[in-house]
């Protein structure tokens, strides 16, 4: 019962995928916008930082997730949840 409710903290886990940290996303979008990487390469970043935590997602949906957070005024809650729209538990 206690590895349940563990599961349906906001603070651990939102919709099957963990919470990232605030510092994790701010660096993920950080790495991307200074990169100079075309959507490919940038995707492939955003499959690197998902896969080095366990999660998989296709290289379609990881060109939106770019798409998505390289743009001004982008907050890390909106970089969480772009992320767990795409990410797959492997």
């Amino acid at each position: 019962m206690e590895a349940t409710n563990a599961m349906n903290d906001p603070q651990d886990i939102t919709h099957g995928v963990e919470k990232f940290s605030a510092q994790d996303l701010i660096t993920l979008r950080s790495e991307l916008l200074q990169s100079g990487a075309d959507s490919f390469q940038a995707a492939e970043i955003v499959a690197n930082f998902l896969t080095g935590r366990g999660y998989g997602c296709s290289s379609h949906e990881a060109r939106h997730v770019v798409s998505s957070i390289e743009v001004s005024g982008v907050t890390a809650e909106h970089i969480q949840a772009q992320l767990e729209r795409v990410a797959r538990v492997m």
